[in-house]
């Protein structure tokens, strides 16, 4: 994932995360892993397919904060309800945390014979990486 992406001036301001029991799963991809993807659809691609560009995690938006504020050295973000946050955070930001699905990335790796360097977020594949 590209440093530019990071939510840190999220972190930076505290701002709030869905509680666990209600949070959304999200979807990441490495920006390496991002481009090997890219260039496999041009070489190995059906026409009028659709592939998620995705990685292996099975992540919540809530872990994915506090892991990222882990690896910066910021404190955890609080966790609300879904309820709570409908009063106090920005509609765009609310909105996308409502919008996220988790994603499966199988067909992407089978048609398209891509082998993630970063499977997880955080993560380097350790066998056959340069």
């Amino acid at each position: 994932m590209a440093a530019e992406r990071l939510p840190l001036e999220r972190l930076r301001q505290g701002l709030p995360c869905i509680a666990d029991s209600e949070d959304s799963y999200t979807n990441h991809i490495h920006a390496d892993d991002l481009a090997r993807i890219a260039a496999a659809v041009l070489r190995h691609g059906k026409a009028c397919r659709v592939y998620h560009a995705s990685d292996d995690s099975k992540m919540k938006m809530g872990e994915y904060f506090d892991a990222t504020a882990d690896m910066l050295g910021l404190p955890h973000v609080p966790r609300i309800s879904r309820a709570e946050a409908q009063r106090v955070l920005p509609e765009p930001l609310l909105s996308f945390m409502n919008e996220s699905r988790q994603l499966t990335n199988q067909r992407m790796k089978r048609e398209l014979k891509v082998k993630l360097l970063y499977p997880e977020v955080g993560k380097r594949r350790k066998s056959g990486a340069p």
